[in-house]
């Protein structure tokens, strides 16, 4: 099993920057083989593709509404990964989750077998 904490979420407006954090604990010795990802959901809306990254070698990828503003990394002694997010915008308001699966970065959140709990986003105009 692998528990994950996501943290860093709050108020914010726009054009502001956050950083959430995603903290991985449990089954993590085989984090190496792990992709996260970030994923966002707004009220009303299905769970958006964010971001992900590879524990292993750190690639990346990232949706196009997001592209250029927001970037993932990780750092490996803390078990620990990040979005950074700039240039916010209203639309970027949602709760937002990281979650886990050993193999590659999937857009598909069906694809991820662990979730944290989300923080919340807002970004007010």
């Amino acid at each position: 099993q692998v528990q994950l904490q996501e943290s860093g979420g709050g108020l914010v407006q726009a054009g502001d920057s956050l950083t959430l954090s995603c903290v991985a604990s449990g089954r993590t010795f085989g984090r190496y083989l792990m992709a996260m990802g970030w994923f966002r959901q707004a009220p009303g809306k299905e769970r958006e593709f964010v971001s992900g990254i590879l524990w292993s070698a750190g690639n990346t990828r990232y949706a196009d509404s997001v592209q250029g503003r927001f970037t993932a990394s990780r750092d490996n002694a803390k078990n620990t990964v990040y979005l950074q997010m700039s240039s916010l915008k209203p639309e970027d308001t949602a709760v937002y989750y990281c979650a886990a699966r050993f193999q590659g970065i999937a857009m598909a959140a069906g694809a991820y077998d662990y979730w944290g709990q989300g923080t919340q986003v807002t970004v007010s105009s």
